[in-house]
């Protein structure tokens, strides 16, 4: 299936589904690339930073490479956030979600058993005035549980000059927050959480290098401002989840297995594009 063809469920779909919507701890016991005391602050805290995930060169090459793709879209149309579900358009963000220095960490979160579903670049182009509002990436998904983890991978520099993504540290534990529906040509996202500030600990600023990334939780509150300054700034985001977790409105074609087994056929597991 090509990925324009996998919708995107309305609210009042995502209503309607059997989900079991609540953070599920890491209890994986077998260590390979995490520290125990990691696991604990990812269990309690809701996310991991930073990470140092690819060389200077591998962060050259995906810059470059990012560079060409913004341009091709660009030209479509299409706004420079999106560039969604590339791991299926794109053989090097399909073979990228496998890459051991990201796989390793995920995987002592998640478990042996890993298919990665979503790979979306959200870039801010200088002064180009959008806002991600905060919000919790699981009520938007149809999947279930929510077992699925995060990877936001720097493209560019990112900190606070350029809008680096903040988090509210612990407010995964409060399971699914009340939103509003927005309209705000400003906002990349419509549903912005009520009172974010009532959840947690104060906005932690996810800054990172190029070429660094931190892993968040999928009930954890985060979001960014407008990005004012004459930088751009760009990130992956590269979506893992348990093998074992099941997708409705056909998102299942989204899952390729990057680790272990899918011992349901809970997901397509789509070859590499070509």
């Amino acid at each position: 299936m090509h990925p324009d063809q996998i919708p995107d469920p309305c609210v009042e779909e995502l209503s309607r589904l059997d989900r079991n919507i609540g953070f599920v701890p890491s209890d994986t016991n077998h260590l390979e690339w995490l520290a125990r005391n990691q696991v604990d602050q990812f269990n309690k805290q809701g996310f991991l930073a930073p990470f140092d995930g690819l060389s200077r060169e591998e962060t050259s090459g995906l810059r470059n490479y990012f560079d060409g793709m913004l341009d091709a879209f660009r030209d479509l149309g299409r706004s420079s956030y999106s560039i969604s579900t590339s791991h299926l358009r794109f053989a090097r963000i399909y073979n990228l979600m496998s890459h051991p220095t990201i796989l390793g960490p995920v995987s002592d979160l998640l478990g042996p058993n890993i298919v990665a579903w979503g790979a979306h670049f959200f870039c801010k182009m200088p002064k180009d005035g959008k806002r991600v509002p905060w919000h919790q990436d699981a009520l938007y998904w149809p999947i279930t549980p929510t077992r699925t983890v995060t990877v936001w991978l720097a493209i560019d520099d990112t900190d606070a000059e350029n809008a680096n993504m903040q988090f509210i540290p612990r407010s995964h534990l409060h399971g699914p927050i009340e939103y509003d529906t927005i309209d705000d040509e400003a906002a990349v996202l419509k549903l912005q959480s009520k009172n974010p500030e009532d959840y947690g600990d104060p906005p932690f600023d996810n800054i990172l290098r190029a070429g660094q990334f931190s892993i968040h939780a999928d009930l954890l509150l985060h979001g960014s401002e407008a990005n004012e300054s004459d930088r751009r700034r760009c990130g992956l985001t590269m979506r893992y989840a348990a093998a074992d977790v099941k997708a409705y409105h056909d998102w299942h074609y989204k899952g390729i297995l990057v680790k272990g087994e899918d011992k349901e056929g809970n997901w397509a597991n789509l070859p590499c594009p070509k």
